[in-house]
């Protein structure tokens, strides 16, 4: 990255990656500055949001900023906050460097975080069952969260109204 005349190497998720503008375009960065004894190393996210779980998230126990980088390119925000409240450490196990027991960590961890904001109503609850289930079945066949997150949801785009998972994992399959 270069900003007036000085160029910086960044660090980024996969998901800010894939969503930079052309090269030689402007790009607005919010920047975490992370100092270790063996390096300071930047941190370049897209939004104000994912740089602030970014750094939430380095200070939890057993979670260094590589895995806090591979949480928020894999997974969408939204859908960590969702997996995180509903304590689904299945979800968040296929995260790369992410294994049981850190799910579980993360879980507990973050729930205390996630508290403040408002408790998902009922039919929020039924209808992220039934996305939480779709995009295990995609996960199992091999499909990455973000693909599988970005596919469901185009599903329940299409059909807003669908209840059946073997309907929404077949209409998810056909976004692919």
């Amino acid at each position: 990255m270069e900003t007036h005349g000085v160029a910086y190497r960044l660090a980024i998720p996969l998901s800010t990656y894939s969503r930079l503008p052309a090269a030689e375009k402007e790009v607005l960065l919010f920047l975490s500055h992370v100092v270790r004894e063996d390096a300071h190393t930047l941190y370049g996210f897209l939004s104000r949001e994912e740089r602030n779980l970014f750094e939430t998230l380095i200070t939890l126990s057993g979670i260094g900023p590589k895995t806090a980088q591979a949480i928020i390119g894999h997974i969408d925000l939204s859908s960590f906050e969702r997996a995180v409240m509903a304590a689904d450490t299945r979800l968040l196990s296929k995260i790369p460097g992410i294994g049981k027991k850190t799910a579980e960590r993360l879980v507990i961890e973050m729930r205390d975080k996630f508290k403040g904001k408002a408790a998902l109503p009922p039919t929020a609850l039924a209808e992220h069952s039934l996305v939480a289930d779709a995009v295990h079945a995609l996960l199992n066949l091999g499909y990455t969260p973000a693909h599988a997150q970005k596919a469901v949801q185009l599903a329940l785009q299409e059909k807003k109204e669908e209840t059946d998972l073997a309907r929404l994992i077949t209409s998810a399959l056909q976004k692919m």
